[in-house]
Formats: structure tokens, sequence, C-alpha cells
């Protein structure tokens, strides 16, 4: 086949999704005369609130930096895969493209979790600093890599309080038993102390604590929070951020599609995402005050922190999760020792 009728084969089967993309083949390049069409799928409602509206953002710096020669059309949770299948979806080929948190895949991928939080670890500029001039990229590259993914940090929701509960938590007894929606390293922390533990996409999480299904969720921060309404379901607002002091979302891409990328078009993705990281967190930093004003000022959310052996147990036991995932996972070691390593030379 002649390579500019295999060329429009590739991209034209690319954006059928599910169905067709899985077929297609990342092989050809793109010429100046040639646009690059990709799917990206998302772990968001569509077009929620910063995090649906930050992959818009990406895609359309992207389209604005190429010109038009690269356009991304970015699809809500279930629109084409569900929630909580971004990571199979682009490593298989099924989309060229992701915008999910990489903690969602502590089950296949567990050192992952250091890419997106960390209980009691870096706040946002420093994961920055630890991804952009540190060697955090490189080690993200190698680990997913394995999976034929080329990673890239494309926002950040920032600080995140420790979530909605039912009933005020006055001692560690309190906790005992209670049913939470947390993922990632601090939902095992949490596990340690007596809570159960579940991970759910966003979208689920309003009906599972109105339905008595949760005790308490952690979702984001008070500007996503207010859209999902979950001062309806939850009366006590815990600030603690012991769990997220930093939430790194993640843009994946197949790496069969990134190597297919002529230089200036991968330059321009790489752009495109440390734009729209800077723009999130921005975004977030700016909201998260007017949120916070409005639960509290027109709804009458109580504000919460844990008590002190609540924080003590959570600090323990997250040391706890961290020292044997690294212990069982060289994966794990590796990024540890250099996250570690940045902390103690006075970054983190």
């Amino acid at each position: 086949m002649p390579r500019r009728h295999f060329l429009k084969h590739t991209l034209t089967t690319a954006g059928l999704g599910a169905a067709g993309a899985t077929a297609a083949p990342f092989v050809a390049t793109a010429s100046a005369d040639e646009t690059v069409s990709w799917d990206m799928v998302t772990s968001w409602p569509k077009n929620f609130p910063a995090l649906g509206t930050g992959a818009n953002d990406f895609a359309r710096r992207v389209e604005t930096l190429s010109q038009g020669r690269m356009r991304i059309r970015v699809h809500g949770a279930g629109e084409l895969v569900p929630a909580m299948e971004v990571f199979d979806a682009v490593s298989s080929g099924t989309a060229q493209m992701g915008h999910s948190a990489s903690y969602y895949w502590r089950g296949k991928v567990p050192a992952a979790q250091f890419f997106t939080a960390v209980p009691f670890g870096m706040t946002t500029q420093e994961t920055n600093a630890w991804l952009y001039y540190g060697d955090g990229q490189t080690l993200w590259d190698e680990l997913y890599a394995e999976h034929n993914l080329k990673p890239f940090a494309v926002g950040n929701t920032t600080t995140q309080p420790a979530g909605w509960f039912k009933k005020e938590i006055n001692s560690l007894e309190d906790l005992q038993g209670l049913k939470l929606r947390l993922p990632g390293l601090a939902g095992e922390a949490m596990n340690r102390i007596g809570v159960t533990t579940v991970n759910m996409p966003g979208s689920e999480i309003f009906t599972s604590m109105q339905t008595g299904a949760l005790d308490a969720a952690d979702w984001v921060s008070p500007y996503n929070d207010l859209a999902f309404g979950l001062h309806e379901v939850a009366d006590y607002y815990y600030t603690n951020a012991w769990n997220e002091p930093s939430a790194a979302l993640e843009g994946t891409i197949n790496l069969d599609a990134w190597n297919a990328l002529p230089d200036d078009l991968k330059a321009v993705v790489e752009e495109a995402a440390r734009a729209a990281n800077l723009a999130m967190i921005s975004e977030f930093t700016f909201r998260n005050a007017q949120a916070l004003k409005a639960l509290v000022d027109e709804h009458g959310i109580k504000l919460r922190t844990f008590p002190k052996d609540v924080t003590q147990a959570l600090y323990e036991a997250s040391n706890a999760v961290i020292e044997e995932q690294v212990a069982d996972d060289p994966a794990s070691k590796r990024i540890h020792d250099s996250w570690y390593g940045l902390t103690r030379q006075g970054v983190g």
C-alpha cells in the first residue's frame, strides 16, 4: 500500500473508537500537510469542572499550537470506555490518549501511585520540581513504557481535604468500621486503622453516600465537591490534607502513537501539557477559595480537622504501607528513593 494511502487509512480508523481503533497500527508519521486525529478517553464526566474542562483545555492548546495539524477529541467517562479502564484502553490502542490519575491503577502498577499522591508527601510545586527538574519524569517514562504508554502531568488538583463524613470524628474509635471512598496509598493507610475503603468513579459517590453504601468520601476539593453536591449528603468536611498534599493528573499516550509523531508535534504535546498543568493548578487555587466560602456561608457545612490520635495513626500507617510496598516492588523502590531523596534535600 502506498505510504499516503496507508497513513490515510491509519488516521481514519484511529478515530473509530473501541470498535475500530484497536486494529489500527500506529506506524505512520504525519507530514506538514496531514492532520493527526486522536481520541482521548478520560475518567471524568464530560465537561466536568476543572477535570473534564482541563482535558478540553489541553486538547485546545494542542490544536492551536499545531495550527490545526493535530486534533484531539475528548470523551467523558463511559462514552468510549468506563472511567476505570482508561489505562488499559490507551495501552492497547483502543484510544491514542487518556486523562486520569495514576493511583487508580495501583492493582496493576503499584508504583504508579507515586505519580499522583503520597500521604504526608510533596506539595504541588514540589511535585512539579521533581517531575520537571529531578528524575521523576524519567522514572515515570520507564515505568509506563512497560505498558506501552508515555505519561505526562496534565493538571494537578493541588492540596485536597480529607473528605466528607456523615458523622463527626472525635477519636480514632469513631472511624472504626466506616466505609470510605479513598484511592491510592492513603486508602491503604485508612484500611490499616480500621476503615473499609473502596475506589469508585466520582460519578458514583453522591448516590453511594445517599443510599448508605458509603459513610464518607474523598473526591477532590471544594470546587469539584460543591459541583457534585456532596454537601447535600454529608455535614462534616475534614480539611486535613494528609492524604493528598498534591494530586497530579496524568495524560497517557499510546507509546506507538507517540513514537509515530514528528518531533515538532511531540514538542507541541509537551508544551500543551505543561501549560494545561499550570492552568489547572491556578484554577483550583482560585476557585477552591470561592467554593469553600460558599459551602460554609451558603450551605452551613461544618469544617473540622481530625483529632491528634487519628492524625498520628494515619501517619504511622502511611509510613508502614509505603515501606512495605517499597520492600516488595523494585519499581516502587527506585521511584521512592528518588522521591524521598528529593525531600531529604529540603525540596519536599
